[in-house]
């Protein structure tokens, strides 16, 4: 009886050391993550890792396109919650296609019977939980996702607004409409496995009689073959195509942020879904606002005599100009708050506020009558007038009584 401590992310092991599944990296490592992560952060991994080593980034490198393979393949099953069960559980036996007459993911019955009267398929049912037959092995796949990056003003993240895309993604082919057969030429059905797209083969092991299915390698497991290949996409059914997409840009959206677009990615097979276009937005930085979650910041320099007196300030808003009047006696890198003057908060009615530091300016290039006429206020001053100032050197000679 085999043992089931042997089933590990390695893949099923035999007597022997025999290996009855190619060495693959644990999952979780490929995106870098634990293996308590939630959705949210295998996508953001997957993303990370997937914009890491795409082939546009790296052209003719074969590592990172192999890479590129790898991370794709662990975010198809770690997003998938049925999947990455089974591999939480069994590694990646239990999400291997390979594995089971019955194909898919869930039906390991079809490892074929031993010649002593038992069944691998009732011994997999009992670890699997699952019946046999329990999926498609040659499920068309989905399509990869993209991303590309749009570049927006402060005012465009603020308030919203709609932008162009331009990308270049796969689509089918329109000369032959993803078939790539010529158009008016003869498709076959696959001599080699009848149009089933697999390969059944029995191995004589110890153990008795082992069969393996594997993708048929004369139609390339499409169950069809192409006699004459159609001229614009090669036979594959499939072309890159430039394209120009809109996109609205939600108001309040922050830097760095991403906007999924479904369907909006490379295609897949047919029968199965495109893939999604990620538009991660870059926001370009203001010449005097700056932005705190959904709160502006400006500081707004203020003359002497206006926080001496106190006067009524223009003050600049991204809903324009407004006035504000500030105290007399108004002190350098004091901070006011216009309410509701901030960033429109995202997928909501509200908005954040405007916060408002005032510098006072120290006056420069004196003329003599300036100078003399600040000596003469400054003669005419009190300790009351500069009360912090006072309170300072009060302080500083009772330190240096104390040395």
């Amino acid at each position: 009886m085999i043992d089931p401590r042997r089933f590990d992310r390695r893949g099923l092991t035999c007597y022997e050391g025999e290996v009855f599944m190619a060495e693959k990296r644990d999952y979780y490592e490929v995106l870098g993550i634990d293996k308590g992560a939630n959705a949210d952060e295998i996508k953001k991994a997957f993303r990370k890792q997937a914009k890491k080593y795409h082939p546009d980034l790296n052209p003719d490198n074969k590592e990172a396109e192999a890479k590129f393979k790898e991370v794709n393949e662990a975010y198809e099953v770690l997003s998938d919650s049925e999947k990455k069960q089974r591999y939480d559980q069994f590694g990646h036996a239990g999400v291997d296609p390979n594995f089971g007459a019955g194909g898919g993911y869930g039906g390991y019955g079809g490892f074929g019977g031993f010649d002593g009267g038992f069944d691998f398929g009732d011994i997999f049912e009992g670890f699997f939980g699952g019946g046999r037959g329990g999926g498609r092995r040659n499920a068309p796949k989905r399509g990869a996702d993209l991303e590309t990056q749009v570049v927006l003003t402060f005012e465009e993240a603020a308030f919203g607004c709609e932008k162009e895309i331009h990308l270049y993604r796969i689509e089918f082919c329109d000369e032959c409409d993803g078939s790539g057969a010529k158009p008016g030429s003869e498709v076959t059905t696959c001599s080699v496995c009848g149009g089933s797209g697999q390969v059944r083969t029995t191995q004589r092991t110890i153990l008795g009689n082992m069969s393996t299915v594997t993708t048929c390698t004369n139609c390339g497991g499409k169950g069809k073959v192409i006699k004459e290949p159609c001229g614009k996409c090669a036979g594959k059914g499939k072309v890159k195509k430039s394209r120009t997409i809109k996109v609205k840009i939600p108001a309040g959206i922050d830097h760095g942020r991403s906007i999924p677009l479904n369907g909006q990615g490379n295609v897949g097979d047919k029968g199965a879904p495109a893939g999604t276009l990620y538009v991660t937005v870059a926001v370009q930085p203001h010449e005097i606002f700056q932005r705190n979650n959904y709160d502006v910041l400006c500081e707004v320099p203020i003359t002497f005599v206006q926080a001496a007196l106190g006067a009524e300030l223009e003050v600049p808003t991204l809903d324009g100009n407004v006035k504000y009047t500030i105290p007399e006696g108004t002190q350098t890198g004091t901070i006011f708050r216009l309410k509701g003057k901030g960033i429109p908060v995202l997928n909501k009615s509200s908005r954040g506020d405007q916060y408002v530091k005032v510098n006072v300016e120290v006056p420069t290039h004196l003329s003599a009558k300036q100078k003399e006429l600040l000596r003469e206020f400054e003669g005419n001053t009190k300790d009351s007038n500069h009360k912090k100032q006072k309170g300072f050197f009060d302080k500083m000679r009772g330190n240096s009584g104390k040395a």
